[in-house]
């Protein structure tokens, strides 16, 4: 089939009945429930506008010959390359980048696990095959995904298999003629329950060994999938307009632990099972944490461009731009804005084709910008809030200003240099939604931890680095300034 419209993603969430719960009570349908109507809404207006761009979001199927997403696209080119990051940023704007865990990050996942698959044949050609089944299964039935990857945080000084409960993690129970039975907890699906299936894979943040076997998977099956339940944290979105709540009325993905009760998985949806060593190398060898990096990076362009813009109408609106530490604060944000393009077009224009054929970004540029981005995403965020002042604290809401009596005195007293007391505060509540509230907080929060712990992440960056090469330019510098070394007696 081709592409979905919005449509048909809400009546596949109806039709699928997934198992969340959310404030103590199971959800009977998520496209209506007050905590996930609205960000279903949101998910929808993305599938859309493949149909109103179906020339930037649309590419003909290599197989079927149907329309199907562009971000699935696997880039033979650097132009390919640039079209699918050119329908990121599409998504990315409806929300201002704010979706983290739009489709298109996932889909860039199984792309190049599909396409990149021969590590998982080491174990088993046919989990090879599956992962090759599953890309092309994926992209022509338009699959909305979440995934988990991370274990409980129980005692994070053991390994999985030293744990006081060693099962409490998922886990591999038993592997029969049809498939594998999988037990236990796995964290964090964000828009867990409002996707059509779910990807396990494993986390690298602790390299596992052979110990570690049984908590070694990967594999993919749909959301309503018998003994698979969602358990949904309490939702930001608390039920309040649009201008109230510009940001989390429309964008609160959610975040959910997974369950596993004695799931059953076949194996044609099994791509790792209990091979730690395939498990540690997944996501580099098969270049998923490329693709999905520069997803990644693509969408914290269009973010920065939202939030500059947001604290450039701030200063216009009260007046402040003229001040120098105000200009200075805005330079930092423009700064980060041109440094994160920069990595961006780097590691689209220093692309290579590997093994499979995938034009694949240069990583140096993308693991730079990842590794980057959550040290200086905080720091924006102070900006705004330091630049709003008291005005993020003084902001009435809708039904004020609605109401006969004191209306009037709020779009009075509230008025900035060119706007009157209702734009003004549309504007600061804007700012404050993305900033002091629990959406707010949770999306600095997430940035923070996007790909991992920021001292981890630079410290892997940091092994990783090519340092000899500037080590020997400072070496050969010294030696073109030496003599004869002097003898030292007693050394």
């Amino acid at each position: 089939m081709p592409a979905k419209t919005g449509a048909q993603y809400i009546e596949r969430l109806k039709k699928a009945n997934n198992n969340i719960y959310i404030h103590g009570e199971r959800v009977e349908d998520v496209t209506e429930h007050p905590a996930l109507k609205n960000v279903v809404k949101s998910m929808a207006r993305l599938y859309d506008l493949q149909y109103e761009k179906p020339d930037k979001m649309l590419y003909t199927s290599p197989t079927t010959g149907d329309k199907v997403g562009m971000t699935f696209l696997q880039p033979k080119t650097i132009d390919d390359l640039i079209l699918r990051r050119e329908a990121m940023q599409e998504w990315a704007r409806t929300s201002g980048g704010m979706m983290g865990r739009s489709p298109d990050y996932l889909n860039a996942e199984v792309m190049a696990m599909g396409v990149n698959n021969s590590l998982f044949a080491e174990a088993d050609p046919m989990f090879a095959e599956n992962a090759r089944n599953y890309y092309e299964y994926a992209r022509e039935n338009d699959i909305s995904l979440t995934h988990t990857l991370i274990h409980p945080q129980v005692n994070r000084a053991k390994a999985q298999h030293e744990q006081k409960d060693a099962n409490v993690a998922l886990h591999l129970v038993e592997k029969n003629k049809d498939g594998i039975i999988v037990d236990g907890i796995r964290l964090l699906a964000t828009q867990g329950g409002i996707t059509d299936e779910l990807m396990v894979f494993p986390s690298t943040v602790k390299k596992a060994g052979e110990l570690d076997d049984p908590y070694s998977l990967a594999f993919a099956i749909p959301n309503n999938t018998k003994g698979l339940k969602f358990l949904s944290r309490e939702s930001f979105d608390y039920g309040k307009s649009e201008w109230d709540h510009p940001l989390s009325s429309r964008f609160e993905e959610g975040d959910a632990i997974v369950s596993f009760e004695n799931v059953f998985v076949p194996w044609e949806r099994v791509f790792v099972c209990g091979n730690s060593s395939v498990c540690n190398r997944t996501f580099r060898e098969t270049n998923a944490v490329v693709h999905m990096s520069h997803q990644v990076i693509a969408k914290n362009v269009v973010k920065t461009e939202f939030l500059l813009g947001v604290v450039l109408n701030i200063m216009d609106a009260i007046g402040i731009d003229q001040f120098q530490h105000v200009q200075d604060k805005g330079t930092e944000i423009m700064l980060t804005l041109e440094t994160i393009k920069s990595h961006l077009y780097r590691a689209e224009h220093s692309a290579k084709l590997d093994s499979s054929g995938t034009m694949t970004p240069d990583f140096e540029a993308l693991n730079a910008a990842r590794t980057w981005y959550p040290r200086v995403y905080p720091r924006m965020i102070e900006i705004l809030r330091v630049l709003g002042a008291s005005g993020l604290m003084g902001i009435p809401t809708e039904a004020d200003f609605s109401h006969e009596e004191i209306g009037p005195i709020l779009n009075r007293g509230l008025q900035g240099k060119n706007l009157d007391g209702y734009e003004r505060t549309q504007l600061f509540r804007l700012a404050w939604d993305m900033t002091m509230s629990a959406f707010g907080s949770r999306q600095m929060h997430y940035e923070y931890y996007f790909f991992g712990d920021p001292v981890r992440m630079g410290m892997a960056f940091f092994e990783g680095y090519e340092k000899d090469k500037y080590k020997g330019y400072v070496q050969d510098f010294l030696d073109q300034t030496k003599t004869k070394k002097p003898h030292f007696s007693g050394v």
